[in-house]
């Protein structure tokens, strides 16, 4: 009897090897390469997901109209999730969506089942369920499910027939580690499971036009668990995530080939399922009418639209040798940039204090506009001088003591003066050609000088 031929594929990299090394020989990672049979390598697996077929070719002013045909798109129902998606499903498209357990991935897909099947057929399959517990969900979340197969099936290929046979707008997969293919040797949620089931899901969507959506589990750290070859198979990858004990939820779009990435759209989870949260600033904002110090509200960029938040600046003699810097929500190698540049041209030196900053809501900013609404809330909270609570302040601090200007300035001024902000402080590169009606604009060039136009000089 021959010998079934192996090869041996990394996870990081997905790089082949004939035999099996620590060492990654392509990459460096180590203990990443996993056995697998020499046809499902990475070669194998891109014919498999009908990405590049062999042989194909098509003029590519032909493949344009084609592509103009198929891109019509399905909205869910939900005004948020339509948003991170970039308007809706894409026809043909495979979406996955990871989070942590019992955050209402289920629930969420089944609320995108229902807000379809009023016009189109949907067939959910789910291989941690049975039929009766989805019914209960259906149940408590109300409505109609008309068009809404449900099929508890673990075997990828039996979902694949139905789909085929039914020919669904939308085909839920709940969840990918459940899911495994006959052909393939190995146990539902191995390596090898997770990358041919997502191929052949992948060349179904394509064939077929059907646009299917993806559950997928995290690790501890928030990755969706399984190579990473199945974001780059993939369509759209989203995040579902919540802080602990909040009944909010966001879901971002961490990849998007038919919209813009690291999009936010934001849920209030309750008993009746997922609601939209229409002015995400509530989540962000609890500032008190009054004066509060080391507080001040930046409008920072989610997605592709500005988004008002609360930052925190708390600075506190230190009782220790090194002084603690703590931050939430921010970069803290950054932050300890922005303690440089205070203390460099700004004259504020915390070198023998305790560094805290919080972004209020648990939101992270990944944008560098934070960094003068930081410095102001510790000089606030260093001076003990309140911030007035109808300014907003955004921009990036140089490490010479400039101000630089942020993208889109004009854009978040507008969303402050909508909001009811009246007094706005920006980099002056960013101060709009025509007045914003109703906020007054200020603009600064260096740190210094927002220092004391918002502070006031020290000792004051």
């Amino acid at each position: 009897m021959a010998r079934a031929q192996t090869i041996h594929v990394c996870d990081a990299c997905h790089g082949e090897s004939p035999k099996w090394q620590g060492q990654c020989p392509h990459c460096g990672a180590w203990n990443s390469l996993v056995v697998q049979p020499a046809s499902v390598g990475k070669a194998a697996v891109a014919r498999r997901a009908g990405i590049a077929p062999v042989g194909a070719a098509a003029a590519l002013t032909e493949a344009m109209q084609a592509a103009g045909e198929h891109t019509q798109r399905t909205g869910v129902g939900m005004g948020e999730l339509d948003r991170v998606l970039g308007g809706g499903l894409v026809a043909g498209s495979v979406t996955l969506i990871g989070g942590e357990p019992g955050i209402g991935k289920s629930t969420l897909l089944l609320q995108v089942a229902q807000g379809i099947a009023g016009a189109q057929p949907v067939l959910y399959a789910t291989g941690e369920e049975s039929t009766a517990q989805v019914a209960l969900r259906a149940r408590r979340l109300g409505g109609l499910f008309g068009h809404v197969q449900v099929v508890a099936q673990t075997d990828l290929d039996t979902i694949l027939d139905l789909a085929s046979q039914g020919r669904p707008a939308l085909l839920i997969v709940d969840s990918i580690q459940t899911m495994a293919l006959a052909a393939v040797p190995s146990a539902a949620g191995a390596v090898t499971q997770l990358r041919e089931c997502t191929a052949a899901l992948v060349r179904h969507a394509k064939s077929t036009g059907t646009a299917v959506l993806i559950v997928g589990h995290v690790t501890k750290d928030g990755a969706i668990a399984g190579p990473r070859m199945l974001e780059h198979l993939v369509d759209t990858v989203l995040y579902f995530e919540r802080d602990a004990g909040s009944r909010f939820r966001r879901v971002r779009a961490a990849k998007n080939r038919f919209g813009a990435a690291n999009e936010l759209g934001f849920f209030l989870m309750q008993e009746n399922g997922l609601r939209e949260v229409k002015n995400p600033a509530a989540i962000f904002l609890s500032r008190a009418p009054q004066p509060v110090i080391g507080s001040i509200v930046m409008v920072t960029r989610d997605g592709t639209r500005p988004l008002l938040v609360e930052v925190q600046g708390l600075v506190d003699a230190s009782r220790l040798g090194a002084p603690r810097r703590v931050a939430q929500g921010i970069d803290a190698g950054r932050l300890a940039m922005v303690l440089a540049v205070l203390n460099r041209h700004g004259g504020v030196s915390l070198q023998e204090h305790d560094v805290f900053a919080n972004v209020v809501g648990g939101l992270d900013i990944d944008e560098p506009a934070w960094d003068l609404p930081v410095a102001l809330a510790l000089v606030s909270s260093l001076r003990e001088i309140a911030l007035p609570p109808d300014l907003v302040v955004f921009g990036e601090l140089g490490l010479t003591g400039e101000v630089r200007p942020v993208t889109f300035g004009e854009e978040r001024i507008r969303e402050a003066a909508k909001l009811g902000y009246r007094r706005a402080l920006v980099p002056e590169a960013n101060l709009p050609r025509v007045p914003v009606e109703g906020i007054e604009v200020r603009g600064v060039a260096r740190i210094e000088d927002a220092l004391r136009k918002v502070l006031g000089p020290p000792g004051d």
